[in-house]
């Protein structure tokens, strides 16, 4: 079944307003003088948004891509007072390109009356020696994928079409994933889809990052992801691939955190208490896009025919989840629990307060399983039907 969005009338991307929209207008109407950075992967829709905020504002876009934008912030007062004489809201694009700037960035927030927005990965921490002598001077936010709410306020849709909208979001993230550029276009047929979802996999997850980080082995990093890809839901053991890819643990290792500083990858860490019930060193590990990950594995069926379907839905629900964390700055932490029985808890959100919302998630309705968790704690469950309204209340 080819999903159609169309009838739903969703808006083209460039009018979809994203949630981190009205992030950045507080910021440009407030009086804080702190840069805010904009972390997310390319083609996530950090670009689209600063040019619209430099049409709107009537100011340019530097692009550290180009030599030519990087020589304008070289670390000299002469320079940088000839770029403040002129704006005093500053417009940055791939601010990790340019690692020299961190230096830049903080004569231009101690010495000068200016604002700045800068867009990035979250790699200039790594790449820039300087990056610590920013503390105190910057506010961040993220810039991820789009998510459920994101499109759903974005569709002209009826109120008794709720849940059949709610539906067809969520198959079309869960096959096609939720990359802007799907979007786009609502004319885009599935093979469109397919080929978009290719270059932004070789171009971007593969080849960028491969380039960014010097790797030395592009066959092993798709050899991973492919092994991660065909095991979600489930504990992953760096040794386990490591042995059967025949490479070293450390090498595995460092790859899956390129991923997932990157944007390819989430992690979602075994909860611990001192109670000895609690098992697991592992991790499991989702992908922030379905699109990437169906790419990987080589598979757009529908979802009834997938024999992964519980994996896919239950990656679905993990990233929307974690985009919902990032897109509210929400102060909570997300693990998965498990004793060592083998009983499973799929998903723990604990707040500051030591408050814990416990999540079962199944892709049909069923029942919830028998109350395992160690610590007062509020259990629900989670499926096709109840996801969007469990989501729009964490």
């Amino acid at each position: 079944m080819y999903i159609d969005i169309i009838h739903f009338n969703i808006k083209m991307y460039n009018m979809i307003k994203r949630i981190i929209t009205s992030q950045i207008e507080d910021y440009l109407n407030n009086s804080s003088r702190k840069i805010f950075f904009i972390w997310g992967p390319r083609r996530s829709g950090k670009t689209t948004l600063l040019q619209y905020f430099a049409s709107k504002l009537g100011l340019p876009v530097f692009n550290f891509d180009l030599l030519s934008d990087r020589e304008y912030f070289i670390p000299r007062r002469e320079i940088l007072e000839k770029i403040v004489s002129e704006h005093t809201i500053i417009l940055i694009d791939e601010v990790q390109n340019y690692p020299e700037s961190t230096i830049s960035l903080k004569i231009l927030h101690d010495e000068f009356n200016v604002k700045i927005i800068a867009t990035g990965s979250s790699e200039l921490r790594q790449k820039s020696g300087e990056f610590d002598s920013l503390t105190g001077r910057f506010t961040e936010t993220f810039c991820l994928p789009l998510s459920v709410e994101e499109i759903y306020k974005n569709m002209d849709t009826k109120l008794y079409r709720h849940q059949a909208a709610a539906d067809i979001i969520a198959e079309s993230f869960q096959i096609y994933g939720s990359y802007p550029e799907i979007y786009a276009d609502a004319k885009l047929n599935q093979s469109e889809k397919i080929d978009l979802l290719q270059n932004i996999f070789n171009s971007y997850v593969l080849k960028d990052i491969i380039n960014i980080y010097d790797l030395k082995n592009e066959k092993l990093a798709r050899d991973i992801l492919l092994k991660l890809a065909l095991q979600i839901g489930s504990e992953v053991s760096l040794r386990e691939i490591a042995s059967s890819l025949g490479a070293n643990t450390t090498t595995v290792a460092n790859y899956i955190e390129i991923f997932v500083k990157n944007y390819i990858l989430i992690p979602l860490y075994s909860f611990k208490t001192n109670m000895r019930r609690a098992v697991s060193e592992n991790r499991k590990l989702y992908f922030y896009d379905l699109g990437i990950r169906n790419i990987v594995v080589k598979d757009f069926r529908d979802l009834y025919l997938r024999p992964d379907r519980g994996g896919v839905f239950e990656n679905f629900i993990i990233s929307e989840v974690d985009k919902k964390i990032k897109n509210g700055n929400k102060k909570v932490s997300m693990y998965f629990y498990r004793e060592y029985s083998g009983k499973e808890v799929d998903l723990i959100i604990e707040d500051y307060q030591k408050k814990y919302s416990c999540f079962e998630i199944k892709v049909n309705r069923g029942k919830l399983r028998k109350n395992i968790f160690p610590l007062p704690h509020e259990l629900k469950l989670i499926n096709s039907l109840s996801y969007f309204d469990a989501l729009k209340v964490l």
